[in-house]
């Protein structure tokens, strides 16, 4: 694909010395136009080293930033080096390079302001932890019924941001520290275009997810579900003071 856009990969990878040569790989051979950034979050492995071994830049924080605040780091750098668009990719290989370009695609073709990669538009072999699957169907009815919008899954983290979008993210004071359904409800209601693009999904192969176990994912779901109420009723405000 030529591509006259300037597109950053932004990978945060905490300990993925397993994984993460797998996406370099297929980020070489399947999207040869973006450019790659890592945050490697204070890994304790040799991730930094594999980074590195690679060519590719590396932004390694000097403490654990965790997920979110790893993630707007790499769209802070987006944003102060004039990229058009980021995308925002796992270093443990569950998501796949190569459908990364659908985003892109269709980012091009609509003119959307963030393009979500679905593992639910269409049946796939991704087989996604049971409390993830009730998080999924929860938050797309209250995305339904606040935004009068269908998002299939609203908990994806593989997606793709245009400028405007990489602009509003990278000046957030105080980044989610899930940002997940949450942002996607708050852009919704704010006005920005956001579409979904079926692609599939892999299980992780080595090391354990940030929402593994039992405890993490209940966690999980409360906080974000607390922050959405919050959302919500902040857009409402808003709409009611114009």
């Amino acid at each position: 694909m030529k591509e006259k856009f300037k597109v950053l990969v932004v990978i945060p990878a905490y300990n993925e010395a397993q994984n993460i040569q797998k996406v370099f790989d297929e980020l070489k051979r399947d999207l040869p136009y973006a450019d790659v950034l890592v945050i490697n979050d204070c890994s304790k492995d040799n991730t930094k080293e594999i980074v590195e071994k690679n060519g590719i830049k590396c932004i390694t924080t000097v403490f654990n930033f965790r997920y979110a605040r790893a993630v707007q780091t790499g769209i802070k750098y987006a944003y102060k080096n004039g990229y058009d668009y980021v995308i925002q990719l796992d270093g443990d290989g569950q998501h796949i390079p190569k459908e990364a370009d659908k985003l892109v695609k269709r980012m091009k073709e609509t003119n959307a302001d963030i393009v979500i990669g679905s593992r639910y538009l269409e049946k796939g072999n991704y087989n996604a932890p049971f409390f993830r699957k009730i998080g999924t169907g929860f938050f797309s009815f209250l995305i339904k019924l606040a935004c009068r919008q269908k998002i299939s899954d609203p908990l994806s983290g593989f997606q793709v941001l245009n400028r405007r979008v990489i602009e509003k993210y990278s000046k957030i004071g105080e980044y989610p520290e899930y940002p997940d359904a949450n942002l996607v409800i708050d852009m919704i209601m704010q006005g920005y275009k956001v579409e979904e693009v079926s692609i599939k999904m892999r299980n992780r192969e080595f090391g354990e997810s940030m929402h593994g176990g039992i405890i993490k994912p209940i966690k999980y779901m409360l906080l974000m579900f607390y922050n959405v109420l919050v959302i919500m009723l902040n857009n409402i405000g808003r709409r009611r003071k114009k």
